[in-house]
């Protein structure tokens, strides 16, 4: 089959490789179309030091069933079925997994990584092979285009469900690409009244502002710090979302929260970040952590499926699996206004 894969750091090649090993309770996907995710970017260039050389990325995706494992022949599955795949594998087996707490599972592993203690290809190829039970089907109104862009969806949903939202709530979320964005659009469907959002990038601001955004705010032209007192009356939001994961953000994410408020931490592009101790104990401030997502699928899709959630903006461009290696350098230059590039085997 045809696959791009990662040969080395900032060298991918679109070639033949070995069709993929199907297990016994494995399904065996043909690829309709597969997102770059920036974790993909951040893993192509080895500064995430998840995508460790020779790999097949690609987590985001959606297909049709094309080969079903001889454990699950009898099941609920059929060669043909319109699907998408939760991208991260969990044993169904460990404490954590039993709890319902799928993205901790003890055994997990990540479609299209390879950090060095496992290697599971993804889905930058013309097939994929994930466990059965990891299968979410498409409703019948879904594209595969839309579908594609559903790990991102849930990844802001399990963020925005770890807290309380009402509509007396004032929330920031510190970034305004993929996540951010969805993050924003959650808020609203859970039913925040005010959604402010930060970003350096006007155009995404702008987007953000199409989709409701209450406030944005550009901190390389207006302070931040002073426009939040200003709608919050200088008590501070209630809950803050911060989608990007350096310093800068995370410190604003939780300086302009009222007292009692709490912060979630989604963005996760370096290791460590200063962290505002004091700030945090002495207002006392409760901070998050969310990875991933666990059981959000089902509604996810729904809310896609029913416009509730709208990808169609955040789809830059569809392009050919063979112009992989182009997208992702434009992607890594970073020089143009792109937010999610598909790509489709052809």
């Amino acid at each position: 089959m045809k696959a791009l894969e990662l040969v080395a750091y900032n060298q991918l090649e679109y070639k033949d490789v070995p069709m993929p090993e199907i297990g016994p309770e494995d399904v065996m996907i043909q690829v309709k179309a597969c997102g770059i995710c920036g974790s993909d970017v951040h893993g192509m260039d080895g500064s995430s030091g998840r995508r460790i050389p020779p790999i097949i990325m690609g987590h985001e995706a959606a297909g049709v069933i094309a080969e079903l494992g001889s454990g699950v022949l009898n099941g609920p599955w059929e060669v043909g079925d319109r699907v998408t795949f939760d991208s991260m594998i969990y044993c169904g087996e460990c404490e954590y997994c039993l709890r319902g707490q799928t993205n901790l599972c003890d055994n997990r592993q990540v479609v299209g990584v390879s950090p060095g203690d496992y290697r599971r290809h993804g889905a930058f190829a013309e097939f994929v092979v994930v466990p059965a039970r990891v299968l979410f089907k498409l409703p019948d109104e879904l594209s595969f285009e839309k579908a594609a862009l559903i790990e991102p969806v849930t990844v802001a949903m399990h963020a925005v469900d770890m807290v309380n939202v009402s509509e007396e709530d004032t929330a920031l979320v510190m970034g305004a690409g993929m996540i951010g964005t969805l993050t924003l659009q959650m808020l609203q469907v859970r039913g925040c009244g005010k959604v402010i959002v930060v970003d350096l990038d006007d155009n995404k601001l702008r987007n953000a502002a199409e989709l409701g955004a209450s406030l944005t705010l550009n901190p390389s032209k207006v302070n931040v710090d002073e426009e939040i007192a200003k709608l919050t009356g200088g008590v501070g939001v209630d809950l803050s979302f911060e989608a990007v994961g350096v310093t800068p953000t995370t410190q604003a994410a939780i300086n302009n929260l009222r007292k009692g408020g709490t912060c979630v931490l989604i963005g996760n592009v370096t290791h460590t970040v200063e962290f505002p101790m004091q700030a945090v104990v002495t207002r006392e401030i409760s901070v998050l952590g969310s990875c991933g997502s666990a059981g959000d699928y089902p509604e996810a899709l729904e809310l896609i499926a029913r416009g509730k959630i709208n990808v169609d903006g955040l789809i830059s461009e569809i392009r050919p699996l063979k112009d992989g290696a182009e997208c992702f350098e434009r992607l890594h230059r970073a020089d143009e206004d792109l937010m999610k590039i598909l790509l489709k085997p052809e």
